[in-house]
């Protein structure tokens, strides 16, 4: 089974919250943009500490390290394809108007011979939380669902 940690940032307290996503790169997600939307996250091996491996990718998909801010472990969701994810919450602001994602290679166009890399996020943006539910990957929706929840009663 793989196993993905992730750390989500946000803004704002109830009902105005925002949450950073990021747009998952490469061709087949380009024209793409209702669930195509991700937490920043990423693969880890078993024996790696999940919330530093989250720390780590978003470092690696952002392109610079998280703000320091409180944080809200919001569990683990199964994604269709089988993969968990296991995801924080931190209240912190950054300026995301460029990133600097890490790559991956891919065969594009396929079956060309060529070998091609790609951003694995090609851009990343605030959005509202129910935008923002709308917007991710189905699978990860729970997590922002869950943030919503442990927000709803604090001011």
């Amino acid at each position: 089974m793989t196993t993905s940690a992730g750390l989500l940032l946000y803004r704002g307290s109830a009902p105005e919250i925002e949450v950073l996503l990021g747009h998952m790169g490469g061709p087949f997600w380009a024209a793409k943009d209702a669930r195509a939307w991700t937490i920043p996250k990423g693969e880890h091996p078993p024996d790696e500490d999940a919330h530093a491996a989250a720390v780590r990718e978003f470092t690696e998909e952002i392109g610079r390290p998280p703000p320091p801010g409180p944080e809200l472990f919001l569990g683990t969701v199964r994604q269709r394809g089988g993969k968990t994810v296991t995801a924080w919450a931190r209240r912190a602001d950054l300026d995301v108007s460029t990133i600097t994602s890490n790559t991956f290679e891919l065969e594009w166009p396929p079956r060309s011979g060529r070998r091609q890399r790609f951003p694995e996020l090609d851009r990343a943006r605030w959005l509202p939380l129910d935008d923002a539910v709308l917007a991710v990957v189905a699978g990860q929706a729970e997590l922002l669902e869950r943030l919503r929840a442990a927000l709803a009663d604090v001011p």
